[in-house]
């Protein structure tokens, strides 16, 4: 990466790192029994180690490294928040997305070395859905908000910054009109400059396999298109169909 891109993704995890502290101390105690309340009905027990999650794999990144994309997925879950992980995406939907271009050459893109991964909010549960639990307190409504702000108005600046990454945001479901989302995709669309806008990418998420099984759809639909047709054009129609059009 260039010296003006390791500065901005230097600068970037300080501030995330002290930003995940600082939420950590004021509401931590808080969110604890209120992620545990709201995982007992579906979800066996689990230790809840850290409410809020810092992805600990940005420290790996040096200024050696090529970023190629940028990864939005939801919310921390049961494997992220745990102390020996602290990192974004190292369950199930990891694998399969590790997996998913590790077979598909044609993207350049291997998942461990050319990939920030981030998410909507650093605000731990163990399914995305039990959100909505937690905003049933108004301090923690606020801040589950509050922390989707700031995360749309970072990631705008590193995309960016890394000018010649795409931006894929998976998981789309919750960026709907009602969605517990609908805070990062107005800030983000708001946040992101005009000639980035194209490189935006809207897809399903990685998990239950719902991204491969819309992609392959999708081709079935589309036979003269190659995989990377496919996948850019997949994902601009899901970007148009969550987002509208850029400047409306």
């Amino acid at each position: 990466m260039t010296n003006a891109q390791f500065s901005a993704i230097s600068s970037f995890r300080e501030e995330f790192r002290e930003y995940c502290k600082k939420l950590t101390a004021d509401f931590g105690e808080i969110l604890r029994p209120l992620q545990k309340s709201a995982a007992k009905n579906d979800t066996p027990e689990y230790p809840i180690e850290n409410p809020v999650v810092y992805n600990s794999a940005l420290d790996t990144l040096d200024e050696n490294s090529q970023i190629r994309l940028i990864l939005i997925g939801d919310n921390p879950g049961k494997n992220e928040q745990l102390s020996k992980n602290q990192k974004y995406l190292v369950g199930q939907s990891g694998k399969i997305a590790s997996n998913f271009f590790a077979k598909n050459y044609q993207f350049c893109i291997d998942f461990q070395k050319n990939v920030i991964i981030l998410n909507k909010t650093p605000i731990h549960t163990a399914k995305t859905q039990h959100l909505r639990k937690l905003a049933l307190d108004s301090r923690i409504a606020q801040i589950i908000e509050e922390s989707q702000l700031w995360f749309a108005q970072k990631t705008a600046q590193l995309h960016s910054a890394f000018d010649e990454a795409e931006l894929w945001l998976v998981g789309y479901g919750e960026l709907k009109k009602r969605g517990i989302f609908a805070p990062y995709r107005d800030a983000l669309k708001s946040a992101e400059r005009a000639e980035d806008w194209a490189r935006v990418r809207v897809f399903q998420h990685f998990s239950m396999n719902c991204f491969l099984n819309d992609l392959r759809r999708f081709m079935k639909e589309n036979e003269n298109l190659s995989i990377l047709e496919a996948a850019k054009e997949l994902g601009i129609f899901h970007r148009d169909e969550i987002f509208g059009k850029f400047g409306t």
